[in-house]
């Protein structure tokens, strides 16, 4: 098979469509035919050196694909070969063929076709296991989400909105937070020319946000506490800005707030098929009865990973983009 390979850390020029080894089955595992993947964060740090791939992972970039099953694992159940799925990975996307654990696999959502299908794993999980099930969001609270125009932040968006919260983003420009005001976001910031702390405080009344999903880090770790309402719940998924930051635990005492820091791709197989199972039964609902829908920038072809790359560096980018087989 062939796939994008990562022969010398470096820029997008380091990515390299090559033939490498075919993916094989193991136990509990199923074979997919990639007909999509997509861009993370994390790819440009692993093609950067900076990331390596948990043990056991495929080396090859990619934490998310599309496509159907091509063969099973022994001990599969559930699945069949043939069926059209998406499928959670810890790597190896960026190929032709891959093989991931049974548990991370979902349906295609009902008309929703292959390729588009793949901009959904990574970003409903991330969302969901961050935002609901560590930080608890309710219905009625305000939620703030940093980097709003991106695959994670429009998802988290349309997700916060569904249930009934109010949705407070940044974003660097008037563009990106436009489209973050027409997937449901009613407080908007561009951090490049306001306070996102004054402007929330201003928004709800001096309260805050009840959760914040930050992708930026140590530069953001104390203005998210100012911006924190009392009992608060401030959970850290990238680390953009920095990750070296100083905490004010005695302002987060009196807030009664709390601090998390997760990541996905280094989880345990069972834990991963905990989040997906969740993910299948709150967030694929809402797919069939069209209430959330992934943002898909751009489609770019797999063996050209590269500007892919460079258009997610570049930062123009609103949502997911795919690169398609």
């Amino acid at each position: 098979m062939y796939a994008i390979t990562i022969p010398e850390p470096g820029g997008p020029e380091a990515l390299v469509w090559t033939e490498v080894p075919d993916a094989v089955p193991g136990d509990g595992e199923v074979l997919v035919e990639v007909a999509a993947s997509a861009v993370n964060r994390a790819d440009v740090l692993q093609r950067q050196g900076f990331y390596d791939p948990p043990p056991g992972a495929s080396p090859y970039p990619g934490l998310e694909c599309s496509g159907r099953i091509a063969a099973l694992g022994p001990g599969v159940v559930g699945w069949e070969v043939g069926d059209a799925v998406c499928a959670l990975l810890s790597g190896g996307g960026y190929a032709e063929r891959v093989s991931v654990p049974f548990g991370q696999l979902l349906p295609v959502p009902q008309g929703m076709d292959l390729v588009t299908a793949a901009a959904l794993p990574e970003v409903t999980c991330t969302v969901w296991s961050n935002v609901f099930m560590v930080a608890s969001l309710r219905p009625g609270e305000t939620v703030l989400i940093h980097g709003g125009g991106s695959g994670i932040g429009t998802m988290a968006i349309q997700l916060a909105k569904a249930v009934g919260a109010t949705v407070a983003v940044t974003a660097g420009s008037a563009a990106k937070l436009e489209r973050c005001r027409e997937l449901g976001a009613d407080i908007c910031v561009n951090y490049r020319e306001q306070d996102f702390v004054a402007e929330l405080k201003k928004a709800t009344g001096g309260t805050g946000a009840d959760v914040i999903l930050d992708i930026i880090g140590a530069k953001y770790l104390a203005p998210n506490i100012k911006a924190l309402a009392t009992g608060g719940r401030i959970v850290v998924i990238g680390l953009q800005g920095g990750v070296k930051g100083e905490l004010n635990l005695g302002t987060l005492l009196t807030k009664r707030g709390s601090v998390s820091a997760t990541s996905l791709r280094g989880r345990p197989p069972e834990q991963k098929a905990g989040i997906v199972a969740a993910v299948r039964e709150h967030v694929w609902p809402l797919l069939a009865d069209g209430r959330l829908r992934p943002v898909v920038d751009r489609r770019v072809p797999l063996a050209e990973a590269a500007e892919a790359h460079r258009a997610l560096e570049a930062g123009e980018h609103v949502g997911k983009i795919l690169l398609v087989r």
